[in-house]
């Protein structure tokens, strides 16, 4: 019999939990990537602002006083101090370090430094914020990191064509943005995101609503699921209703208005997409076996009871999702930090999942290595 090939598998159990290895992705994968902070209507007036931490990157967009919206490092020029603290705030005018008060104006310029004159001399102009580069999709504003990464353009490519048909620009958030821990590596994370084998097995509530109807593509280097929402048996009644009460969307075509669809991007954003509304999923990288999931939804205004209802109804289905996604990860995890697990074979129709894996073989040769190779080795794979 054959010998099943690296392309026919997962990566290797080390990659989930070594921290050279952690380290290494955040060079190579995250340094440069693009990264959602907020929606425009987020911070939609004078001084409003939104804050990221992303793998220790502190990262705020303010709106300033010209309108525009900018994105710095959330970091004092003087004494380092982190500068905003609230997931999204107001401030006046003036942005000022509760360390020492220095004093930065809404486009990110040194304005104020108490005792100046016992410095010496030095150009103000030289201590702006560090700005970082913005751009915005479907009222969508994105941040990258660092410079040589993927342009914006090919970034958002997968989604631009959906924030259109969907009328993202004109949606507002629908609550504050969640913060969800799970004890596991961001790999486990995404890799479960577009794993549809475990549907009919894990998620009963979501498999009766969706049925047989669940595919899977690529397209634009994006991982796509579309489903249709279906009328089978056995459905709970929180499917039941929501199906009774998901009303017309007079903006959408009539292949949209049962359908729901995900798209994830590489490597660690997701949109959820919805008749009723939107959510998206970051998966931030914590440590090797810790990740920050980060959402929030978010929809065209409609005081319809029927949408009203619709939307309560759609987040009862998926937050029983959640749940049952949290002990499979936690599963996972466990099993993968045993130290002695070789990745199984990989079905042809796991498409993502072999796409994902392919992705991480690129960008990080090592990940081929099926047994834990050297740190050194490791450390010279982050800059190779």
């Amino acid at each position: 019999m054959a010998t099943i090939s690296e392309l026919e598998t997962g990566l290797p159990a080390w990659t989930y939990t070594d921290p050279d290895f952690f380290a290494a992705e955040r060079e190579k994968i995250f340094s440069s990537s693009w990264q959602l902070i907020c929606h425009e209507s987020d911070i939609a007036t004078r001084g409003a602002y939104a804050t990221l931490n992303f793998m220790g990157v502190l990262i705020f967009a303010v709106r300033g006083d010209d309108g525009k919206v900018r994105a710095f490092k959330n970091v004092c020029r003087h004494r380092a101090a982190r500068l905003l603290d609230e997931a999204f705030g107001q401030c006046s005018s003036r942005i000022v370090c509760p360390y020492h008060a220095w004093t930065y104006d809404l486009q990110g310029r040194l304005v104020g430094a108490p005792h100046r004159q016992s410095y010496e001399p030095f150009d103000a102009e030289e201590y702006s914020l560090k700005e970082l580069a913005l751009d915005r999709c479907g009222g969508f504003i994105f941040v990258q990191l660092g410079g040589d990464g993927a342009s914006f353009s090919e970034f958002i490519a997968p989604l631009a064509s959906e924030f259109d048909l969907y009328k993202t620009k004109e949606m507002r958030a629908l609550g504050r943005v969640t913060l969800r821990e799970r004890a596991v590596n961001w790999k486990v994370a995404t890799d479960n995101y577009v794993d549809a084998m475990h549907l009919p097995v894990a998620h009963d509530g979501l498999n009766s609503l969706v049925g047989d109807s669940y595919t899977l593509a690529i397209e634009n280097g994006a991982h796509r699921i579309e489903a249709d929402i279906d009328q089978s048996p056995n459905q709970s009644l929180s499917v039941k209703a929501y199906r009774k009460y998901l009303p017309t969307v007079e903006h959408l075509p009539k292949s949209r208005q049962r359908k729901w669809l995900y798209l994830k991007l590489w490597p660690n954003l997701a949109f959820d997409i919805y008749p009723d509304q939107i959510d998206f999923m970051q998966f931030i990288p914590m440590t090797p076996n810790r990740t920050l999931l980060r959402e929030v939804s978010y929809a065209v205004p409609d005081d319809r009871r029927e949408m009203k209802a619709a939307r309560y109804l759609n987040w009862r289905i998926n937050r029983v999702v959640n749940l049952e996604d949290k002990d499979l990860l936690d599963r996972v995890q466990a099993g993968l930090e045993t130290g002695d697990y070789e990745p199984g074979p990989l079905s042809r129709d796991e498409i993502c999942l072999r796409d994902f894996a392919s992705r991480m073989r690129v960008e990080l040769p090592i990940s081929r290595e099926r047994q834990r190779p050297s740190s050194d080795a490791i450390r010279r794979a982050s800059t190779a």
